[in-house]
């Protein structure tokens, strides 16, 4: 077993044979859905800059503004607060900021949140949605997961559909990924984008949850960082992750 390396056992396993499809030239739309402004920079800021980079259009659909997120502050000046932040993140990241309308710490899962949410995704045409994986112990991540993927049923499957981790154990529980994505390159970029959102004391998170985690997956792919994800095993083509 000395001359077996980590990266020679997990390509054996299979989880790098799909990342390496992504169309050539192709430009995709990409949706990824986070509960707060910073859920989709933190969780795969990364791969969100490495689309972008490819030409691809990439929006960041966040299900509230944050109106719970700042201690002292009223819903609605945090909401303005937060929401500008994730204007100056996705700028950064060059994605596109989409708010579904949804609030920070009341957010529902019902006939009309389910149909609301699915308009929206309809109307960006996505041949790719990330969403946050639903084992978690914030009800808003939980209610985020399982709208997007109310969405991917209702459209029939028709685009690519995977999960992403909001951090390394601190609220996303039993994640288990099938696919790396590379974001050695752009590290920077993502932390960037996560520090944009001050209001959030990105010291202390960034720290303490998505370098360990972008380390330790970058150590399960054989890369200095990575971003993890859970493919749908129903995924209408092969996987348009970048590689």
């Amino acid at each position: 077993m000395s001359d077996i390396t980590r990266r020679a056992i997990v390509q054996a396993s299979g989880l790098l044979a799909g990342l390496q499809t992504s169309p050539v030239g192709t430009k995709l739309k990409v949706i990824v859905v986070g509960a707060h402004p910073d859920d989709p920079e933190s969780s795969c800021g990364g791969t969100m800059a490495r689309y972008a980079d490819e030409g691809c259009d990439v929006v960041a659909l966040y299900l509230t503004r944050g109106e719970a997120g700042i201690r002292g502050k009223s819903a609605t000046d945090s909401a303005a607060i937060r929401s500008g932040e994730a204007q100056r993140a996705c700028a950064i990241l060059k994605a596109r900021a989409v708010f579904a309308g949804q609030i920070d710490g009341k957010t529902e899962i019902n006939e009309d949140r389910y149909q609301a949410f699915r308009s929206l995704v309809t109307a960006e045409k996505p041949d790719v949605l990330i969403a946050p994986w639903p084992i978690d112990s914030h009800r808003d991540h939980r209610a985020a997961s399982l709208l997007a993927y109310d969405a991917w049923e209702h459209e029939g499957r028709r685009f690519e559909m995977y999960y992403s981790e909001v951090d390394l154990g601190g609220e996303t529980k039993n994640f288990h990924p099938t696919h790396y994505v590379d974001i050695s390159n752009v590290i920077e970029r993502k932390r960037q984008a996560c520090f944009a959102h001050a209001s959030q004391n990105p010291d202390s998170f960034y720290g303490r949850y998505h370098e360990p985690m972008q380390r330790l997956r970058g150590l399960e792919y054989g890369r200095q960082a990575a971003e993890a994800f859970v493919s749908l095993a129903q995924n209408p083509r092969r996987c348009s992750l970048p590689a």
